[in-house]
């Protein structure tokens, strides 16, 4: 069994692999440089123009690399992708589904450091106008007005990717790492209803599939599992916005606690050391809300082999149905984790054998959020167990329902609607 794609052809390279050479060519005192990229950037610089140049280690846009691999999978010639679950058409009339090979969170995180002044405006906004662009182009094609677009894939991994166009491309599927970046839009549109009755107009678990961040601490293996000296350990900013203001509360609560680290640091090469020592010696990593409910720290976590604390009530998990995370992390609601001396007595309650266990759970899940094919052009088979192949499992479950969608929109007689579909989970 395979998943079927045809990838939109018509998209030019300036919206996928021509970002990637925008990026590389930027001054190396540019604010989207990082020591290890400009680094990178000297090497590159006089063929920077490669066909499949590598994504940025930049960790603030590392983290959000799994469009470069999905698309990735999908250049990489046939008789190399023999472990892929996705199978490559060119005739959009075979395909299951098809691939929307924008690079949307590059294109952010490039305005983002040029320009962020204009980021929400549409004048002078790169973004904004390759958003356009890609719509434009989308919703131009038979394959669209045949489905409404409900057939379509974009990989949306930054929460503001796609930011000015999201409504005109809500019907597809999107590959998103949680919901927290659409809550806000979604709340406007329900007016009547309160915070907690959101109707999710845009995404919802019926039709999207989360996907892992990228992960940017190196794995640790189970035999190179060591003694874990500390209790709790969390590296990151103190002071989030919306849900994540838990985090400021959990801070004063702990930083003081023996056996706990608090750190609030940045991802640079001295915060990276810092949050490696700090995982790999540490019974168990918290994390708590930011200003979307997930984040990176999770996957480096896990790649630690060091216990997560999750305290997020609104969190969506990758590939759930498909791991389990009770198997390798503890789930605490915010209240419970808010109550003094509570959250510790928890944690210290964990049997040897049972923290055992978890990383044993743990490590095995470890190949699950791995996107790296070992080539950092991205171009090669990717590992049969990693991300990539998950994601494209998970898109494989929506078929059914996209297939109805296109059905049932097409029964309706002509000046009627379907209704706005619902979180109904």
């Amino acid at each position: 069994m395979f998943l079927s794609i045809a990838q939109e052809a018509d998209l030019p390279r300036s919206l996928n692999y021509g970002l990637l050479d925008k990026y590389w060519s930027f001054n190396g005192d540019s604010r989207l440089g990082s020591d290890v990229d400009n680094e990178l950037r000297s090497s590159l610089s006089s063929k920077w123009k490669l066909p499949f140049p590598p994504y940025p280690e930049n960790p603030l846009i590392k983290q959000y690399s799994a469009e470069f691999w999905i698309l990735g999978d999908l250049m990489t010639p046939e008789e190399s992708r023999g472990g892929s679950f996705a199978r490559r058409v060119f005739d959009v009339d075979e395909a299951d589904v098809v691939f929307v090979p924008f690079f949307a969170t590059l294109s952010a995180e490039i305005q983002l450091g040029m320009a962020k002044g204009v980021f929400r405006k549409k004048v002078g906004n790169g973004d904004y106008e390759r958003q356009r662009e890609v719509v434009d182009l989308i919703q131009g094609t038979d394959a669209w007005r045949r489905s409404g677009g409900r057939d379509h894939v974009f990989v949306l991994t930054d929460p503001v990717a796609m930011w000015h166009v999201r409504a005109e491309i809500a019907p597809a599927v999107l590959l998103v790492v949680d919901f927290g970046g659409w809550y806000r839009l979604d709340s406007k549109a329900s007016s009547g209803n309160s915070s907690d009755m959101i109707q999710h107009t845009q995404v919802s678990l019926l039709k999207d599939v989360i996907v892992p961040y990228t992960h940017l601490l190196p794995r640790l293996h189970l035999s190179e599992d060591q003694n874990r000296q500390t209790l709790l350990y969390f590296k990151g900013a103190k002071h989030r916005h919306r849900g994540g203001m838990v985090r400021e509360k959990l801070w004063d609560l702990l930083v003081n606690e023996p056996g706990v680290i608090m750190e609030e640091g940045f991802p640079n090469a001295t915060g990276r050391e810092q949050s490696i020592k700090g995982m790999w010696t540490s019974e168990f990593c918290l994390h708590p809300a930011g200003d979307t409910p997930t984040s990176c720290r999770l996957f480096d976590a896990i790649q630690s082999l060091c216990i997560p604390v999750i305290i997020s009530d609104n969190i969506e998990l990758p590939f759930e149905g498909m791991v389990d995370y009770l198997d390798f992390s503890v789930f605490v609601a915010v209240s419970d984790a808010l109550r003094p001396n509570w959250l510790l007595g928890h944690l210290r309650s964990f049997s040897k054998e049972q923290r055992d266990a978890f990383r044993r759970n743990m490590a095995r899940a470890q190949p699950i959020f791995e996107y790296d094919s070992g080539h950092p052009d991205g171009i090669g088979p990717i590992p049969p167990d990693g991300a990539v192949n998950h994601i494209w499992k998970k898109v494989h479950q929506k078929l059914p329902m996209i297939k109805e969608a296109i059905v049932r929109d097409k029964r309706k007689p002509p000046g009627v609607l379907v209704p706005l579909r619902c979180h109904c989970t």
